[in-house]
């Protein structure tokens, strides 16, 4: 499980999209509207990690947007679904940016691997999708 934690995170700090690597940004075509790309990040904690070693985790995850400019919109919270499909994913965290680049920007940024270093001791699983608001 570890090894497929670290392939993903991994991931994250490579980038993803068509743009990256190559020093190109897409973003897609929109009616006009400024289009929003949503990296959406979802944890299940070890069974060890405490209230407190959680409350440290959502504090500094809630403060990346003070730290990295590129970051355009944060949210989160605790899943309250009633339907028991959540399997063991309990956090949900929205980071919003206005490109690809900007994303690109945020995954090797000083902050976010600060971050990664807290959370990596307390995570059993993480899921990441990232997409293009359509409205």
């Amino acid at each position: 499980m570890k090894q497929s934690i670290l392939l993903v995170l991994l991931v994250m700090l490579i980038g993803c999209g068509s743009g990256a690597g190559t020093g190109e940004t897409a973003t897609p075509e929109g009616n006009g509207e400024t289009m929003q790309l949503r990296h959406v990040v979802l944890f299940k904690f070890t069974e060890s990690s405490t209230p407190d070693d959680i409350q440290r985790i959502e504090e500094a995850f809630a403060a990346l947007p003070s730290q990295i400019e590129v970051i355009k919109d944060f949210e989160w919270g605790i899943n309250n679904s009633p339907e028991g499909l959540d399997k063991g994913f309990t956090h949900c965290f929205f980071v919003t940016f206005d490109s690809e680049e900007g994303r690109d920007i945020y995954l090797p940024h000083p902050a976010h691997q600060a971050f990664v270093d807290i959370l990596l001791p307390h995570l059993d699983d993480v899921l990441v999708v990232d997409y293009w608001a359509e409205k």
